[in-house]
């Protein structure tokens, strides 16, 4: 196998351990923040000559303000980048104006790093909720399930949007 940064991003990713080290009483979650990333993931990359840098841009999309971080890995000419963004609110109570734009950069910068370094969070926030211990489920009705092979459930198939077939 060839030495590329491709297959060393690999091993990195593969060997990284990130756990959620940190938890919110308050909420009742745990979390990481973008420097136990980088805690964890620095050492591994001192061996293989791989350097990380992280860049912060403010983008207008529409009316919104975004905060666009970008995390890049670099070893000689090569390099390999993952951006995220994060949503610069106009204002947060109890925060002066520096502290919302470094807020919403640490968690476009966390996210970026989680993309660049395949680190899952585990339950998200968007999942469906979890049935409680003991209670099974209900099934959902065939009928407006469409999963991503197309005939697989009997029911109508969904209409197809400008410009595109559904085959």
């Amino acid at each position: 196998m060839e030495n590329t940064l491709e297959t060393d991003l690999c091993s990195v990713q593969s060997a990284l351990k990130s756990p959620k080290g940190r938890s919110n009483d308050f909420g009742g979650f745990r979390y990481r923040k973008a420097e136990d990333i980088l805690e964890a993931v620095k050492p591994l990359l001192l061996p293989l000559g791989i350097a990380v840098t992280l860049s912060d841009e403010i983008v207008l999309i529409s009316d919104w303000v975004f905060v666009k971080s970008t995390v890049t890995i670099r070893r000689g000419q090569a390099s390999i980048s993952c951006t995220a963004y994060a949503r610069h609110a106009e204002e947060r109570k109890g925060m002066d104006a520096a502290q919302v734009t470094g807020s919403a950069s640490s968690y476009a910068r966390k996210y970026a790093l989680a993309g660049l370094f395949a680190i899952n969070d585990g339950d998200d926030a968007d999942d469906p909720p979890k049935a409680a211990p003991g209670v099974t489920p209900k099934a959902l009705p065939a009928a407006g399930i469409h999963p991503a092979i197309p005939g697989s459930v009997p029911g109508p198939r969904p209409a197809a949007l400008p410009g595109m077939k559904v085959r």
